[in-house]
């Protein structure tokens, strides 16, 4: 009887070590889970395209507007420097202007384990700008190639911001001369595309290439202030049967009649729904699209109709 008794106690006391153990172990559990980001709260850096800062700083600030326990942190660098910090592990998003390659998909999936996802959300445009004082703004695709491989042109120069790894000195030489190096001669830098904006603003002999989401907004008023600043934006020959001259206006880009038209993407770095998936669906869902189209950019994942209007 003393045995039994002592049997059941011994039994009662493991039953209870048992039962400990597990909520011990739930609750560390929990505990962890509660230190990783959601797709609502949480802290994620990510590194964007340097001509996108104006429509992906608007984008995040609504973001985080609606999501007061979200944090977002961008860095603004140029294309290249953002895919080296995709395997940086401080580094959950990148924002550029293309996809991913198949060979670079298999590459981080032999190094990550697993292969980002990426999409397209948006099309925006390379716009040329001009110093307000100069008489011609009309350009079609041969010129613009000819000033910047050298062979015509003798007059202008071409600045962009940046002449290696930007994303707009990309497509300049893949798009636009379609491999051709570029003249050294005729071509410069700036350091970004606000450093583009203003050497346009105070020289008259040079045309500078900048990302449309830095000029395009009419409702911004940092951008009609860049178009104050004795610049105007180039009409180039449209890729349309009327062959007019048209600049990268919102429904120019909509109806891919504008010639230099390019895609933004984002490239998320994230195994599990966290903040990044969070911030991939607002940019990819109605909110983040609207805010594409206020940027007077063309969004990617909703149609938005372009109706043709008659003023009286």
């Amino acid at each position: 009887m003393i045995y039994l008794s002592n049997h059941i106690k011994t039994s009662k006391l493991a039953a209870f070590m048992l039962a400990l153990l597990w909520v011990f172990f739930i609750g560390c559990h929990e505990n962890k889970r509660t230190d990783v980001d959601t797709p609502s709260t949480g802290t994620i850096h990510i590194t964007v395209d340097e001509s996108f800062k104006p429509v992906i700083d608007s984008e995040i600030q609504v973001f985080e507007a609606l999501y007061p326990h979200a944090k977002i942190i961008a860095e603004y660098k140029p294309e290249a420097e953002c895919f080296k910090d995709l395997m940086k592990d401080s580094t959950r998003m990148i924002i550029v202007t293309r996809g991913l390659t198949p060979q670079e998909e298999k590459y981080y999936k032999d190094s990550l384990s697993y292969s980002p996802t990426w999409s397209r959300v948006a099309y925006d445009a390379i716009a040329v700008i001009v110093n307000k004082k100069v008489p011609d703004s009309l350009f079609d695709m041969n010129e613009l190639r000819g000033i910047l491989s050298g062979t015509t042109g003798d007059k202008e120069l071409a600045v962009f911001d940046g002449l290696q790894e930007t994303s707009t000195i990309r497509y300049a030489v893949d798009s636009i001369l379609r491999g051709v190096p570029l003249d050294p001669k005729k071509v410069f830098a700036e350091k970004n595309s606000e450093g583009v904006i203003n050497y346009v603003a105070n020289h008259t002999n040079v045309l500078g290439f900048v990302g449309v989401s830095w000029i395009g907004n009419p409702e911004d008023t940092t951008q009609t202030s860049f178009l104050n600043k004795d610049i105007t934006i180039a009409s180039i020959k449209c890729t349309c049967p009327e062959q007019s001259y048209i600049k990268p206006y919102q429904a120019n880009i909509m109806l891919k009649r504008y010639p230099m038209i390019r895609g933004l993407y984002y490239i998320l770095k994230e195994n599990y729904d966290g903040l990044g998936s969070g911030f991939a669906t607002f940019l990819e869902y109605e909110r983040g699209q609207l805010i594409f189209r206020r940027a007077y950019l063309a969004p990617a994942k909703m149609n938005f109709s372009v109706r043709k209007a008659t003023t009286y």
